[in-house]
């Protein structure tokens, strides 16, 4: 049972505790509403570190943050950690695994998922990382890749599991590359002594004709210049088809022998059921100027999962952390101002730029009026992140990481914690 006491104040129903959820919430502290957060994990998590986490760069505890902790104070809030099955519109009602929960307004900020564009056969066998229990899937299955090279006397059966394929050049795909070849080259070395490092391979595969082509064309162009020089095989205007679990086919023929790709080439939204109807081709749920759901007055999208149409933005907005959290910030004022029946505020993105980095000393920033990559880049991107961290303690834990892993040259979090075993790990992965 949900067990939420009855409030004189109107409840505000949140759905999914990731920045749109998060924003909405802390805004909403000590206001003249009632809050219920409900998310499946009990945390909120940093997505833009997770790929270092997977390479072993941080611990996945200082990119969590308890999201208990960040309603502790205020009045009126409650978390339950649950799963949302289906809303009911007609009753205004939330169906969970753990009870019903009634709603005066309702918030769904689900986020998004991997969108494999119906590839069944990529789906059951490729790696993703859209949560922590994902990366820590991915740490360990790079870790226990070079175990088993070690193991063996077969060349060919060797050369796939030292050949790591991420499909998609986004920002995680190009992060995350940029994070194995730095593996590569100062730490595995180290690792495995016994074994020939030179032989790993990095291919990075790409649909359209540029790395990062949601970024300017200088930033696309220095980052491919980085990943270069790190050593990384780019494949541009490269289709991926298929991957059979020992074989990557492409479009052109092209074919890659591993035991281990990672696909970060699409993302869609990821609604809760009872909403079909209001669904746009990437599964975001349809949104007018003020994150109102088409037809509702009383439902609300934020984030990955809103489609806000507008002159500029012919497909919505983009699927970053900083729309969600803006979009979560204004809906705190027009529920204020909706319970006192005042005109609501449109919501006017203001874009503060996006940033990438290839690794050590190594990034691109695009601001609105500004284009740098390089060293500075490369501080401004970690004081970005830092400062975006949520809690004194996880900004604490993640700089001293980085100092650590920038002055000795390693990864302290080289740990297989939780053994991956790849066919019964990936069909759960497939059903989280």
């Amino acid at each position: 049972m949900m067990n939420i006491p009855d409030s004189s104040n109107p409840r505000v129903v949140i759905i999914g505790g990731g920045f749109a959820g998060v924003s909405l919430a802390r805004k909403l502290k000590n206001k003249n509403f009632q809050v219920v957060l409900l998310d499946k994990h009990n945390y909120h998590n940093f997505q833009p570190l997770m790929y270092q986490v997977a390479t072993g760069g941080l611990e996945s505890g200082s990119i969590a943050y308890p999201i208990r902790k960040i309603i502790k104070e205020h009045k009126e809030a409650f978390f339950r950690m649950a799963l949302v099955e289906q809303i009911d519109t007609k009753n205004k009602k939330v169906i969970t695994d753990i009870g019903t929960i009634y709603y005066d307004y309702l918030v769904i900020a689900t986020g998004s998922t991997n969108n494999y564009f119906g590839n069944k056969e990529i789906e059951k066998n490729s790696m993703v990382m859209k949560t922590i229990p994902e990366a820590l899937n991915i740490r360990s299955l790079i870790l226990e890749n070079f175990e088993l090279a070690l193991q063996t006397n077969d060349a060919a059966e060797r050369k796939a599991l030292m050949n790591f394929v991420i499909v998609g050049a986004g920002p995680t795909g190009v992060e995350l590359a940029g994070a194995l070849a730095e593996m590569k080259k100062a730490v595995l070395p180290k690792d495995y002594p016994d074994l020939d490092v030179s032989m790993m391979e990095i291919n990075l595969v790409q649909g359209s004709q540029n790395v990062l082509d949601a970024m300017t064309n200088k930033s696309s162009k220095a980052a491919e210049k980085y990943l270069k020089a790190l050593g990384v095989k780019i494949h541009l205007k490269t289709i991926v088809t298929g991957y059979d679990g020992n074989t990557v086919s492409t479009k052109d023929g092209l074919s890659f022998k591993t035991q281990a790709v990672i696909w970060s080439a699409g993302v869609k939204g990821a609604p809760t059921e009872g909403i079909a109807e209001t669904l746009d081709r990437a599964n975001r749920i349809r949104v007018n100027d003020y994150n109102q759901v088409e037809g509702f007055e009383d439902i609300f999208a934020l984030g990955d999962v809103a489609a806000m149409y507008g002159e500029k933005y012919q497909y919505g907005h983009p699927m970053m952390a900083q729309p969600a959290i803006q979009q979560g910030q204004l809906l705190a004022e027009n529920l204020e101002r909706l319970v006192k029946k005042q005109s609501l505020k449109k919501f006017v993105y203001n874009d503060k730029g996006s940033m990438a980095t290839i690794g050590r000393n190594k990034a691109v920033v695009d601001l609105p009026k500004l284009h740098f990559n390089g060293v500075f880049a490369w501080f401004v991107w970690m004081f970005v992140h830092l400062f975006s961290l949520i809690g004194f303690k996880n900004k604490t834990l993640v700089f001293w990481s980085w100092v650590y892993n920038y002055f000795v040259f390693d990864r302290e979090s080289r740990v297989i914690i939780r053994p991956f075993r790849k066919n019964r790990d990936l069909e759960q992965q497939m059903n989280q």
